[in-house]
């Protein structure tokens, strides 16, 4: 790796709004932990996933707030406490993100041998805060995090650019994790996604017999395209940072671009913003006791568990083996 690049100075209107970027997705966080704790009857295992991978955009969401902030000119003490927790976060982040998707494969695909006890639920925990507290803990105590000249971070505090092991380190602190995670996020879905359609298939011929036929069909394709955006998503919001990495390695000054900058600070920092829109925003069932608890009214009754909708409900006649795997939830809609 060539030697680092000058520091990349961040003007006003850039900080303004990652500043905002970060406000904007620490608050879809906590609207997403409120909606987890207001109405139990909203609480399934998906959403309970889906409330930890908040807590941690939230977490991280509040120290890349406070780095941006700060605007860091040098290594100090509190630029390490704002880099272990940006770090322990963000890699929380991706583990969550995964778990999520993983949890829906073996829900829906796998389902004769899906998850049907909290040995799983113990094993995303483990994984996904362990790993992260084991790499963040470790990079503290050898001194790997630390000043970066805002090149692979738009003001926050990371890995320490002076450290002659910086690649390998940053790969460990998140480079690594976001890489599988633009693999086995696409992979996973489109594997759900196939399953479900050819579970549709199946049951196409029924559709004319079952009552609530059209809101089933109407429900299973917003669940079908929530599912293709939530890996699409991800990648468009993190795909920045790694095109400034990879810069970073290559030392171009390109890194410095202020579009990059830009599109690097929301993307890293709007997560909880992005899943806050699609999972409470853009769900009906959530969507509708928000207004409903705005406006002083009495909440309308769930429309199932989490306001995840119900899979459509094989008929009792000619039931394939199929429809009977055909999941139990779906991704919000």
């Amino acid at each position: 790796m060539p030697p680092p690049a000058p520091p990349t100075e961040l003007v006003p209107s850039e900080r303004a709004v990652v500043l905002l970027s970060c406000a904007l997705s620490a608050l879809g966080s906590g609207l997403l932990v409120a909606t987890h704790a207001l109405w139990p009857d909203l609480r399934s295992r998906a959403r309970r996933l889906l409330l930890f991978l908040s807590l941690a955009d939230l977490l991280s969401a509040a120290s890349y707030f406070y780095g941006v902030l700060r605007d860091f000119a040098g290594p100090s003490w509190d630029c390490v406490l704002q880099g272990a927790l940006s770090t322990f976060a963000n890699t929380s982040s991706f583990f969550w993100t995964v778990a999520i998707a993983l949890y829906l494969y073996l829900s829906i695909v796998r389902t004769a041998r899906g998850p049907r006890n909290g040995s799983l639920f113990w094993t995303f925990h483990v994984v996904s805060w362990g790993v992260p507290l084991v790499i963040t803990v470790a990079a503290v105590a050898l001194k790997k995090i630390g000043y970066d000249a805002s090149d692979v971070s738009v003001g926050w505090c990371w890995i320490d650019l002076e450290a002659e092991d910086r690649v390998l380190w940053m790969l460990l602190t998140g480079k690594l994790w976001e890489l599988l995670a633009y693999v086995m996020l696409p992979v996973l879905y489109v594997l759900i996604r196939k399953h479900i359609s050819r579970a549709h298939a199946a049951l196409s011929e029924y559709w004319p017999l079952l009552s609530e036929a059209p809101g089933l069909q109407q429900r299973a394709s917003v669940a079908d395209r929530k599912l293709v955006l939530i890996p699409l998503i991800f990648i468009c919001l993190r795909v920045w940072s790694t095109v400034r990495f990879v810069l970073t390695l290559c030392g171009s000054p390109a890194v410095r671009a202020p579009v990059l900058v830009i599109l690097h600070g929301i993307g890293n920092t709007f997560q909880g913003g992005a899943n806050c829109i699609m999972f409470v925003l853009c769900t009906q069932a959530v969507r509708a006791r928000l207004l409903s608890l705005c406006c002083c009214q009495a909440p309308p009754p769930a429309e199932g568990p989490a306001g995840l909708p119900k899979a459509p409900a094989p008929s009792k006649m000619g039931e394939s083996q199929e429809s009977r795997r055909t999941p139990v939830e779906l991704p919000s809609t």
